[in-house]
């Protein structure tokens, strides 16, 4: 029977940590998962003396595992080191604690926003402060708290700070329905510089505001990498069906970067409509890539609930509008069939500045 991680003593896991010799085994990752008590505590004491570009490393382990395992809980530890002496290590505490939902954890990274000494720290806090907003937008944390978060990201966003701080600032309040939200998100993407630009994309997919829909369709022509990579994830986080044309002849690019192929496949499944399903269902079937048919399964999944949404939205009407409800039941009646003409990018691309 295999080791469970609970099984393997705290001390064994320090020793392999400080034994800069060998590599840490990576079996002992899951240990780092619910450390509390005693254990955390011994390994707190003995953290300060493991290297920092281990102590790195482990971390960045960690955020991996968690990407990929829901089971795994490393909350206590990151935010026991989330003080810690070293900038990576401070930065990456904060990335681990990005589905953290304790509202007392919210004034914590505004205050590290604002002071932290390293840049890159103060960025994962801006980013880290997004989630609040959406729970405020949801009511699940208090009005007060959601607009102590909104204020201090305006305020950075607006600031001097960075260029780095403040696109975290602006992706972050890619969730709130204030003006001042929009009109941020509105002056990033009129700069027309590429990081900018796909900062604006990431809040403008975070919004549910199809209002962005011109936008984001202009950006799918884009040059730059990690602009049409954020474009092509907001066309499907805001269910533009006018982009699936687009997204769909992004399959056919042999030359297309796997990342924005990838996030074209996920967001046809957000999107759902003519040729999705039997597009996805022809790759899965000829594609010899064990990840890619993953993640293709993975997205014809989603592409179900998709549907599923979709038809259970047809249904919800009120059932006195007689015309609708008769339209609605007559099932003989063929779907109008659009040919796939979804609405191409408009032709003009942006101009970057020099």
């Amino acid at each position: 029977m295999p080791t469970k991680s609970t099984d393997i003593p705290i001390q064994k896991v320090i020793n392999a940590l400080l034994d800069e010799s060998n590599p840490f085994p990576p079996r002992y990752l899951h240990r780092f998962s619910d450390l509390e008590g005693a254990d955390l505590q011994s390994m707190l004491q003995a953290w300060p003396r493991v290297n920092a570009t281990r102590r790195i490393a482990l971390l960045e382990d960690l955020e991996e595992i968690a990407e990929d395992d829901t089971m795994v809980f490393f909350d206590p530890f990151a935010r026991a080191i989330i003080d810690d002496n070293e900038p990576g290590v401070r930065s990456r505490a904060i990335n681990l604690l990005w589905e953290n939902e304790d509202p007392a954890l919210a004034p914590r990274l505004i205050e590290i926003m604002r002071k932290d000494p390293s840049s890159e720290v103060r960025a994962s806090a801006a980013g880290g402060l997004g989630k609040f907003i959406y729970l405020g937008e949801l009511e699940e944390i208090p009005a007060e708290l959601l607009r102590q978060v909104e204020d201090s990201l305006i305020e950075v966003a607006r600031g001097s700070d960075d260029d780095l701080v403040r696109r975290r600032a602006v992706e972050s309040l890619g969730y709130s329905s204030r003006d001042e939200a929009n009109a941020l998100i509105r002056s990033a993407y009129d700069t027309n510089e590429p990081d900018w630009l796909a900062s604006a994309l990431f809040a403008m997919g975070r919004s549910y505001d199809q209002s962005w829909e011109p936008d984001v369709k202009r950006m799918l022509r884009h040059p730059k990498a990690n602009v049409l990579l954020e474009a092509v994830r907001a066309a499907g986080e805001l269910g533009l069906e006018s982009t699936r044309r687009a997204l769909l002849d992004m399959l056919e690019e042999e030359a297309q970067d796997a990342e924005i192929r990838y996030a074209a496949i996920w967001s046809l499944s957000q999107i759902g409509g003519e040729q999705v399903r039997d597009t996805l269902e022809e790759i899965l079937a000829e594609t010899d890539d064990d990840e890619e048919a993953e993640w293709v399964e993975n997205a014809l999944d989603n592409l179900t609930l998709t549907e599923a949404g979709e038809t259970m939205g047809l249904l919800d009407i009120d059932l006195e509008d007689k015309d609708m409800l008769g339209k609605v039941i007559d099932l003989s009646q063929p779907e109008p069939d659009d040919h796939g003409e979804a609405d191409e990018p408009e032709d003009d691309e942006p101009e970057e500045k020099a």
